[in-house]
């Protein structure tokens, strides 16, 4: 464990794909597309849908008349097409052919794929907790979000047992075992005049991780509880369960200490994740995770 102990795990392996409900879509493919044929994206910690008119207003939106995701002669909208594309539009260091595109990975490049994570079966408090790293992960090998798993193994590896520690670059599972992701990397997305849309369950896909969210939307599987409380939607990666962001009244919860957490009497500590604009689902680990 993180803070150099033993203890018992739950082993989970997942293919990453969601029952309860479709991936994607993503971008869409004109700009006379309604919502549908599209995803969401965050701007300034709202959620915008990704149908045409947001695409042809794009510039607008961000305050920069670089952008431009279509042909104007025809409204098409310049996205990815291959499992080649995506791989080489989804890198920090994209080239310039890949300025004002659209990146779609899609779930046929990704099959066969599965990831092992190890979660306490008994939660175990931390002396300090764990902190998260703002913004892109470092090490990222060339892909906007660092792989959890190294290649050669399956237990993920994590920082060292040391007083305030950076926890792992993954957050949690959702209850369909896709696994709750560190934020995307939206700046450095942004300033390659890229989009990577989420679909309206807040995930998308890259060659590494797969399928991934980076967003709590209310579409994956959430257990409601009988209090009202926000229903739960997963585990983090120290064995705590997660809720959504707001109870059942749609009142955000608003006492919770420094990793998103708080306790009550009925479920004992727990987190709550942000808003789905935000890009980001709790700020830490108040327990002790599996390395």
């Amino acid at each position: 464990m993180s803070d150099g102990s033993t203890a018992d795990c739950y082993k989970i392996v997942t293919s990453g794909t969601p029952t309860e409900h479709d991936m994607g879509p993503w971008c869409p493919d004109n700009i006379s597309d309604d919502a549908s044929k599209g995803g969401i994206w965050a701007v300034e910690g709202e959620i915008y849908d990704i149908d045409g008119e947001f695409i042809k207003n794009l510039g607008t939106l961000l305050n920069d008349d670089t952008w431009m995701l279509y042909d104007k002669s025809t409204g098409e909208i310049t996205k990815t097409k291959t499992k080649e594309e995506c791989n080489d539009a989804a890198n920090p260091n994209v080239g310039e052919e890949y300025k004002n595109f659209c990146v779609e990975c899609l779930p046929s490049y990704i099959t066969g794929m599965t990831h092992t994570y190890y979660i306490p079966v008994t939660p175990k408090k931390a002396p300090e907790g764990y902190a998260f790293n703002s913004g892109r992960p470092a090490g990222g090998g060339g892909e906007y979000e660092r792989p959890e798993h190294p290649k050669d193994g399956e237990r993920p590896k994590g920082p060292p047992p040391v007083e305030g520690a950076i926890g792992p670059s993954n957050r949690g599972l959702a209850f369909n075992g896709v696994v709750f992701n560190a934020p995307a990397p939206v700046d450095v997305i942004l300033a390659a005049y890229t989009i990577a849309p989420f679909d309206d369950a807040g995930g998308h896909i890259n060659l590494h991780e797969g399928y991934h969210y980076h967003a709590a939307t209310g579409v994956s599987k959430k257990i409601p509880q009988e209090d009202n409380h926000a229903p739960m939607i997963g585990y983090a990666m120290d064995g705590y369960p997660i809720f959504a962001n707001t109870n059942a009244n749609g009142n955000e919860t608003t006492n919770l200490d420094e990793f998103r957490g708080h306790y009550d009497e009925i479920r004992g500590y727990h987190y709550h994740v942000d808003k789905a604009g935000s890009n980001n689902f709790i700020d830490g680990l108040r327990g002790v995770y599996a390395m």
